[in-house]
């Protein structure tokens, strides 16, 4: 019968030992990458955010995360009061700051 269907033998047992460096070697890799491009970016604009909202003064025109440009009249802990317009005025979380624009841009608009 072994002309027409090839015989099985039975394959060598594994050698014992345990887990190598080189079996953690890809999810290491792997691991590294996902950090470098993926969280490390991340960090870096959070830090660049928090600076930028604990430098904020009087008088800053800024741009909120919603599309509202103004000025500030007022700063809190957690609240910040922007003039939009000439007598409407608008209390945000301050986190919702996106950006601190130039000096003038509000009238350029």
């Amino acid at each position: 019968m072994g002309f027409f269907i090839d015989e099985a033998y039975a394959q060598a047992a594994p050698a014992p030992g345990g887990v190598s460096l080189s079996d953690f070697a890809f999810p290491l890799l792997l691991f590294g990458l996902m950090f470098v491009l993926l969280i490390w970016p991340q960090m870096k604009r959070q830090r660049e955010h928090k600076q930028m909202l604990e430098s904020l003064a009087k008088g800053d025109e800024v741009a909120t995360s919603g599309g509202l440009i103004g000025r500030i009249t007022e700063i809190g802990p957690n609240f910040v009061v922007i003039e939009a317009a000439k007598g409407v005025e608008v209390r945000v979380q301050r986190h919702a700051i996106a950006a601190v624009l130039p000096r003038g841009s509000m009238k350029t608009l």
